[in-house]
């Protein structure tokens, strides 16, 4: 749902703040601000018990830039794991905020020493420490520390600044945290989101990059969005080697991190420096790093990887069922009908509309969805309206679950009117939740929640009270219009920090159109310091509260996420335009989700305002059928964009999510190794080939997995699409007759009609499918075909693919329960023979339901014939009549053709087979001659 239109105008107030701003030379993009201070000196330094090392550090010279300086700070350094380690500085005589370790659950640093001393001798005799990947270095005046890779000695991290440098040494005050690395010029940086970011995945020397939640419209570029997540990846090549590493700055406080090309520098305005470095030194092994530390994504439900269609503004139930029915006459597959606010009794959560939504029927329309498979989300959002009648809202206020602001629940603004915010970071709160949760599942039984507005979204801003005498809202015109009493709250230094993070990228205060930074959480907690948490805390207390419910598999979907979100949830990429740039953008943002630990993400298909094209809504939904999140989503205000309103649109849909639903074992299959080991499911091309510098910055196109690759059209009144071919083989996925050949990276433009998405499958794979069909739930029951694929004319090779199966109710995704199985594929050729065969772990669940591969489909051979055999659990299968064998030429582009270099390639068929899933079974034939 919308809050508002673009932040793309200001009041004079927030002018003055930056024309200030300017005139004192902070923080402006055109003026390089004074470095702040001479550091700290290292006066300490010993081997903590744990086995890390623990330090002291001295200001040097104070000074009251952004405020006094704090004088003695505490370093902990561990190794903690092989591939991990941990640089954590704090005020070394007083607690200061940190993300709480109840909500991102990791080894706490030893406690600060009551007394000091004048400890000056350094017990510890080296300056380096090492595990087996990196080592920490440093130097004690000024302090600086580095981080190596020790395979090779390169520098990933060095905060030693000298009089050259467009940045000082290390800053720690209050409400001003500074540090700064070097960074050679080759180094690939990804990551520090979110925002929609115009250049492409890879980030841009001098944008900007701040962090801090905020709601504002995926329309802004270069903007803090609704996520916070201070982490990057760099990816290096040297000598044609690469190897990649991630940097986690584990602080929610505001920050802008200033991006130079050859040097990065974060401030931040609060909190403490808790650094971990992840040695990779592949992507895939960085992302398995990170999220064996924040926490491994959720397992998703099968159903929740087909197609999802909402809209804000589906007035009543018999439009929903309308829509419904709408997609199966169009015959485009549909798992999931979603509500935005339209079921609500005037906005407030946990209620029914009784006129438009009425409980009887809506519960016998869920009725007869549920039994054919499809599932019902809606939407909640946290802001509880302020009603002595509702019963939500009394039992919160019974419950005492408020923020507070001067020890009273603090006053905001969402559609509802005047709402409290809860304050998840309270153990009662979260109870309070859970129970409403469970009273709304028996009210309506629900098969996942979205969770809006959780930035926190407010429509005003400041200290404000329900006004006497007016309706507020109004109930005309635009529900964003604030209409509470309120004045601005400028009095503290949280409200009005000292340094100005670039807050929706304009520089305005931290608390506008928020939680004023002042209010109070549970424990004191300042909004000041939790604010980025909100919807992360809301998100937990949603998750324990769907886990509770039926024992079943949660699904949710939230908007504002920090690090570690994934480990519960979905996401999207909030508000964006029907325009041609927002779906090219789209693509980075999901990829940037991926390394950022959440996987099941997407964007709004065809836009959430205003209208699309025709043409327009074409191109998302062929690109959108691959997110791995895939719901088209429209605005109150749009006209209906269901996929099925233009004709051309539903034939790109039936073709694009046809091919989504053959694929859905494949994806499935993706979300476990997400569970597993955090492999993203839609990946930058540099994942699969990270020695190949052409595609580091390669925005426009995207791997499913390690091998199934995407290239859609994303430009207006084009019939063809440029698309970078990595070296070796791909075949068309739609048409497994054409295959594409590159020696080295090369570009080839192919055919793409309104109708068509290119999409590659690379050698080396066997991929599983199914036959599709118009809900997840049918089309998992149909038999398998399994796509084998060499490089083109192979007569020697080998493939391989996966296949994980489950009950995907059961909250947990794991081996071993006797309600899952997992399917190894391989296939070789060699000395003339092709092989095929499986390999079968925990059979039982895949017999008991019956799966069967009826076909195989090898792709790449030199030729075929000669002798076929079959096996099934080591026995000879004897009777092979049901089986047909038949080859078909592949064709190859005409450049490759005229260049000499035309491949005598094959395509080999064999169907008829009736092998059961469950079962371990090897095919072999000669390959014969293709003449």
């Amino acid at each position: 749902m919308a809050t508002s239109p673009p932040l793309l105008c200001l009041t004079i107030t927030t002018l003055l703040v930056i024309l200030n701003q300017c005139i004192a030379g902070v923080n402006t993009a055109t003026t390089i601000p004074p470095k702040i201070g001479k550091g700290y000196r290292l006066i300490s330094i010993e081997e903590s018990p744990d086995g890390g090392l623990v330090g002291h550090l001295q200001v040097k010279q104070k000074n009251s830039i952004y405020g006094p300086d704090i004088p003695l700070l505490q370093l902990y350094v561990k190794h903690e794991t092989e591939d991990r380690l941990r640089v954590h500085i704090t005020d070394a005589e007083k607690q200061r905020w940190e993300v709480p370790y109840n909500l991102l659950p990791r080894e706490q640093p030893p406690p600060l020493k009551q007394s000091i001393g004048r400890l000056r001798k350094n017990p510890v005799a080296q300056s380096e420490y090492s595990s087996s990947e990196l080592i920490f270095s440093y130097k004690s005046d000024p302090f600086g520390f580095a981080v190596k890779r020790k395979s090779n000695g390169e520098t990933l991290f060095d905060s030693s600044s000298d009089g050259s440098d467009p940045y000082g040494d290390l800053v720690f005050k209050d409400q001003y945290l500074e540090i700064s690395t070097k960074l050679p010029k080759e180094a690939s940086l990804y990551g520090l989101g979110e925002n929609t970011q115009p250049h492409g995945i890879k980030l841009y020397p001098n944008d900007p990059y701040t962090l801090y939640t905020t709601d504002v419209s995926a329309i802004n570029l270069n903007t803090d969005l609704y996520g916070s997540h201070p982490v990057y990846m760099d990816l290096r090549n040297v000598g044609g080697q690469a190897s990649s590493h991630a940097v986690l700055l584990l602080n929610s406080n505001g920050m802008d991190v200033v991006y130079r090309g050859d040097s990065l520098t974060y401030k931040v305005i609060g909190g403490v420096f808790d650094f971990y470095f992840f040695a990779g030194p592949s992507p895939l092994a960085v992302v398995d790093q990170y999220t064996a530390l924040i926490g491994r994504p959720a397992p998703m439900p099968y159903w929740a990887l087909g197609f999802h269609q909402c809209r804000w503004g589906y007035h009543n139930l018999s439009v929903v069922e309308d829509v419904v029915e709408n997609y199966k006459k169009a015959k485009i597959p549909l798992d999931v009908i979603w509500n935005d606010d339209d079921h609500m009794d005037f906005h407030k959560d946990f209620t029914l509309n009784p006129i438009s939504y009425p409980r009887e029927k809506l519960l016998a329309f869920l009725d007869k969805i549920h039994s054919q498979g499809m599932k019902y989300i809606v939407l909640i959002d946290p802001g509880i309206s302020v009603n002595s009648t509702y019963g939500v809202y009394q039992r919160g206020i019974a419950n005492d679950v408020f923020i507070k602001y001067e020890g009273k629940p603090y006053l905001a603004q969402v559609w509802p009117g005047a709402v409290n915010f809860p304050d998840y970071l309270n153990p009662k709160t979260v109870d309070w939740w859970v129970d409403e949760i469970k009273r709304f599942h028996e009210l309506v039984p629900v098969n996942g929640l979205w969770i809006d507005m959780n930035e926190a979204s407010n429509f005003c801003s400041g200290l404000c009270t329900i006004p006497k005498g007016k309706q507020c809202p109004t109930g005309t015109g635009p529900g964003w219009i604030c209409c509470l009493d309120c004045k601005n709250i400028t009095t503290s230094r949280w409200d009005d920090p000292p340094y100005k993070i670039n807050a929706s990228g304009l520089q305005v205060p931290i608390g506008f159109k928020t939680i004023a930074t002042s209010a109070v959480h549970y424990n004191g907690v300042l909004e000041y310091d939790a604010h980025s948490l909100y919807g992360f805390s809301e998100t937990i207390a949603t998750h324990i509260a769907l886990q509770g419910l039926e024992g079943k598999r949660p699904f949710i979907l939230t908007r504002s996420t920090f690090v570690g979100s994934g480990h519960y949830a979905a996401h999207w990429t909030g508000d964006n335009k029907a325009t041609w740039d927002d779906l090219k953008y789209s693509i980075s943002t999901v990829l940037n989700f991926g390394i950022f630990g959440v996987p099941m993400v997407g964007s709004d298909i065809c836009g959430f305002y205003p209208a699309p094209t025709e043409e327009l809504c074409n191109r998302w939904i062929e690109l959108g059928a691959f997110y791995p999140f895939s719901r088209d989503h429209a605005n109150f205000y749009s006209p209906r964009q269901e996929l099925y309103q233009w004709e051309s649109v539903a034939e790109s849909a039936r073709n694009a999510l046809g091919m989504r639903y053959k694929l859905l074992p494949y994806l499935y299959t993706l979300n476990y190794e997400a569970h597993m080991s955090g492999a993203p499911i839609a990946r930058p091309l540099f994942f699969s080939f990270p020695n190949l510098i052409e595609v580091y910055g390669l925005s426009t196109q995207f791997l499913l997995g390690s091998s199934v690759m995407v290239s859609p059209v994303l430009e207006e009144g084009k019939s063809e699409v440029k698309v970078l071919f990595p070296p070796g083989t791909w075949y068309s996925l739609f048409d497994m007759t054409q295959a594409i050949v590159s020696k080295e990276a090369h570009y080839w433009t192919l055919d793409a009609p309104l109708h068509v998405i290119n999409v590659h499958l690379y050698q080396n794979t066997i991929l599983p499918m199914q036959q599709g069909g118009l809900v997840s739930k049918e089309a998992r029951t149909t038999p398998f075909s399994l796509i084998v694929t060499f490089q083109a004319g192979a007569k020697e090779g080998e493939a391989k693919g996966n296949l994980y199966l489950d009950d995907d109710e059961l909250p947990e995704m794991k081996l071993g329960n006797g309600y899952s199985s997992y399917v190894d594929f391989y296939s070789s050729v060699s000395d003339g023979t092709v092989k095929v065969w499986s390999d079968v772990e925990e059979s039982k669940f895949a017999l008991e339901n019956g799966w069967t591969i009826e076909r195989v489909t090898v792709l790449g051979l030199e030729g075929f014939g000669g002798k076929f055999a079959l096996e099934v659990d080591g026995i000879p299968v004897v009777d092979t009549s049901k089986v047909e064998i038949s080859a078909t030429e592949q064709k190859f582009p005409q450049e490759l053709e005229d260049g000499g270099d035309k491949k005598k390639s094959m395509m080999v068929d064999v169907t008829g087979l009736e092998l059961p899933v469950g079962k371990k079974f090897k095919i072999s034939w000669k390959m014969g001659s293709s003449g």
